[in-house]
């Protein structure tokens, strides 16, 4: 949990303060995004990576490895002399972060029971609540008080005393645990994977500033075809020795393939809307850091509620449909927003923006908490370290692909005849939110494909051919699943 915390909290920091690493390191937008988007591309390359990884060679071992070298990688951000430095350490940070973060899914599913699980992925999206809550005010309060003249620099060294705190936790607490047959990793496989994502995020993020060449949507073209032949070099390698980097497998799982789609386009529209939302406030309006933060803290609040309230109370009484209204409700608050950000312009307020944030948090929550133990409710514990790592990386590379669209969604659509760079950011900023409503109206039909109830003995079998569907007459099981 100290683990997920540093993770998110690390991420909400820096899009609060991304306008005054800018400022002070004289970064153009292109590396405006890859201060976010290298993260999230390095994490999401070496997510599955990192999860088999922790399968073959243990867990424990995995985890204080990649929270050792997170911490040490949030020094060197701390310390950066330049953009380009800072862009460089925090691909760091997000490898090291993909090695430290699959564990955290793998150790729960490997340590608890089915029937205690819920329980457990409450207090996570209780964690995921707390740190959207105190990421963005951490990161406004470090960036407006200016400590020690480091300005912007203490929101990677904050980091230091929770990673060393992490550390000595995980070495005390947390049990080791493998994968119980013995497992290789797939170079071949991490390579594929490797290059595909690659080919097709980067030039979506650098594209706009070199104007988009033909070369980008070669690239990312190219990726289908490597992508492909990943997914053909996984069959081959699970026939010849099992130990393919992604089980492919599991995607006969219906409640895991479905949630996979879920994840990736809620990933998306976190990757387009955080970052907008951050440009818009403090360059478009001129807000502070300190007001920017303040700003979201009911947007936090509302997810954090909701969060908690999903999986305690509506998630074992109405399944699937908790999902789907947390779809439609944050479209309904994006709405809101629009309707807010066109009626005021410039003149908008913090206390305009509480209702739309309010019920765009509430949505969020609806769906953050329930929708991990929904995607691993049916994963057999051996695949635990994949799958897990599948679902972090879909989430990874939605939001990738999301800061990546920000050029076309957002500084794609800054009108150039606009009278001021308030009005510019505006319009721009309500135009990437028509995006985002897309994209949550995706989200919302890929959950029909979703089970309308979670198993009521916590892991369904997955061989018993049980209907797990509401109504559903078979009896529960109580042993661990197996793929067939």
């Amino acid at each position: 949990m100290t683990a997920s915390f540093m993770d998110l909290v690390d991420v909400t920091i820096v899009n609060i303060a991304i306008p005054s690493i800018q400022e002070s390191t004289g970064a153009s937008f292109s590396a405006v995004q890859w201060v976010t988007g290298g993260y999230a591309l390095a994490f999401a390359i070496g997510l599955i990576t990192g999860g088999r990884l922790g399968d073959i060679y243990g867990r424990k071992r995995l985890f204080l490895i990649g929270m050792g070298g997170f911490t040490l990688a949030s020094a060197l951000c701390g310390l950066a002399g330049g953009a380009e430095m800072l862009v460089a350490m925090r691909i760091l940070q997000g490898g090291t972060a993909a090695l430290m973060v699959p564990q955290v899914l793998s150790i729960v599913h490997a340590t608890f029971p089915a029937e205690e699980r819920g329980k457990v992925f409450g207090l996570y999206g209780a964690v995921i609540g707390l740190g959207a809550v105190t990421g963005p005010m951490i990161g406004a309060v470090l960036t407006e008080w200016d400590l020690f003249g480091l300005g912007w620099r203490p929101i990677f060294l904050i980091n230091l005393p929770v990673g060393v705190a992490g550390l000595l936790l995980g070495r005390a607490f947390i049990g080791e645990s493998k994968a119980e047959r013995a497992l290789k990793l797939d170079l071949v496989g991490v390579a594929l994977a490797s290059a595909g994502l690659l080919m097709l995020i980067y030039p979506l993020t650098h594209g706009r500033e070199a104007g988009w060449p033909l070369w980008g949507y070669l690239t990312m073209a190219g990726s289908l075809p490597v992508f492909a032949l990943f997914v053909a070099y996984e069959r081959v390698k699970a026939r010849r020795d099992g130990s393919p980097l992604v089980e492919l497998s599991l995607f006969r799982v219906k409640s895991f393939a479905a949630g996979i789609g879920v994840q990736l386009t809620f990933g998306v529209v976190s990757g387009i809307f955080f970052l907008v939302w951050t440009l818009y406030m403090q360059l478009g309006l001129g807000w502070s850091p300190l007001k920017a933060g303040a700003t979201g803290i009911p947007f936090s609040l509302a997810v954090s509620t909701a969060a908690g309230i999903s999986v305690q109370q509506l998630v074992p009484r109405f399944g699937r449909k908790v999902l789907q209204a947390g779809a439609l409700v944050m479209a309904a608050g994006v709405l809101l927003y629009i309707g807010e950000a066109e009626r005021y312009g410039t003149e908008v307020t913090p206390w305009q923006m509480a209702l739309p944030l309010v019920v765009m948090g509430a949505g969020m929550g609806l769906i953050v908490a329930p929708i991990t133990d929904a995607v691993l409710a049916e994963v057999p514990r051996e695949h635990a370290g994949s799958a897990s790592g599948l679902i972090n990386t879909v989430n990874q590379v939605g939001l990738a692909l999301g800061l990546g669209l920000v050029s076309v969604a957002f500084f794609g659509a800054v009108p150039a005849a606009a009278p001021s760079v308030g009005d510019a950011f505006g319009a721009a900023f309500v135009h990437a939110m028509w995006w985002v409503l897309g994209v949550l109206v995706v989200a919302f039909l890929l959950m029909f494909a979703m089970p309308a109830r979670k198993a009521s003995g916590g892991d369904a079998g997955a061989d018993t051919g049980a209907d797990t569907g509401a109504g559903g007459g078979a009896a529960p099981v109580a042993r661990e699943p197996v793929l067939v």
